[in-house]
C-alpha cells in the first residue's frame, strides 16, 4: 500500500527541515571539530595561562616587602648564609645551575619538571664600593603548574638567598591542539645569587632589590 503523497506545503516544510539538518551536519563535520573546538581549547589554555601569570605577578609585587625582610636580617647573618658558598663567579654559576637541576629532581610529582636548558649569564664586575658580586644563570624547564610552583618555592626559600626574575610561562599552542591539556608548560627564568665578599673586605649589607626571598 502506497503512502499518501505529501502536499506541496508539507513538501516545502520537509525540504526546509532536511536543509537545516544538512547544514547542522556540515557545521559539525567541517567547521566545529576542525576549527571551532580547537580554537575554544586554545582560548581555555590562554585563560589558564593568564590566571597563572596574574598569580605570579601578584607574588612579584611583594618584592619590596621581601627586600625589607632581607635587610632586617643583618649583615652578620647575610655574610654567613645569604651569599653563595662559592668564592669564584664561574663556580657559583655552575652551582646555581646544579641547584636548579637538583630542586627540579626533588619534585617528581605530577610528571615533575625537566630542565631543558641552563646557561650562565655574563655578569659585569661589581661597581666601586660594592663588596659583593651578582651571579646569574638562565634556566629553561618543561613541567606542569603544581611541580613548577614547588620548584620556584624551594629556589626562593632558605639560604643561600636565590632570586627568580624574568619569569616566562607559556604553553605551545600547536602541541596543545594536538595532545590536549596534558601538554606541559614551557618555563624560562633567570636565577641569581650573590658571591660572598672576599676575605678581608668590610662586612656587606645583604643583597637587595633583585627578587624574592624567604
Amino acid at each position: 500500500m502506497k503512502a499518501p503523497a505529501l502536499k506541496p506545503r508539507e513538501q516545502r516544510v520537509a525540504a526546509v527541515l532536511l536543509l537545516l539538518l544538512a547544514l547542522a551536519l556540515a557545521y559539525l563535520l567541517l567547521l566545529h571539530w576542525w576549527f571551532v573546538a580547537p580554537l575554544r581549547a586554545i582560548a581555555a589554555e590562554m585563560d589558564d595561562l593568564r590566571d597563572t601569570h596574574s598569580r605570579y605577578a601578584a607574588a612579584i609585587a611583594e618584592k619590596p616587602l621581601l627586600e625589607k625582610r632581607i635587610a632586617a636580617l643583618g649583615a652578620g647573618q647575610a655574610a654567613s648564609a645569604a651569599f653563595l658558598p662559592e668564592d669564584d663567579p664561574a663556580a657559583a654559576s655552575a652551582g646555581l645551575m646544579q641547584r636548579a637541576v637538583d630542586v627540579a629532581a626533588a619534585h617528581p610529582q605530577n610528571g615533575g619538571c625537566e630542565v631543558t636548558q641552563k646557561m650562565p649569564v655574563p655578569s659585569p664586575p661589581p661597581a666601586p664600593g660594592e663588596p659583593y658580586r651578582k651571579v646569574a644563570v638562565t634556566i629553561s624547564m618543561r613541567c606542569d603548574i603544581e611541580p613548577l610552583a614547588a620548584v620556584l618555592y624551594d629556589l626562593e626559600q632558605g639560604t643561600p638567598y636565590l632570586f627568580v626574575d624574568d619569569l616566562s610561562i607559556y604553553r605551545n599552542p600547536v602541541a596543545a591542539q594536538e595532545k590536549g591539556a596534558g601538554v606541559p608548560l614551557e618555563v624560562q627564568f633567570a636565577l641569581s645569587g650573590y658571591v660572598r665578599p672576599a676575605r678581608g673586605a668590610p662586612p656587606a649589607e645583604p643583597p637587595q632589590g633583585q627578587g624574592g626571598a624567604p
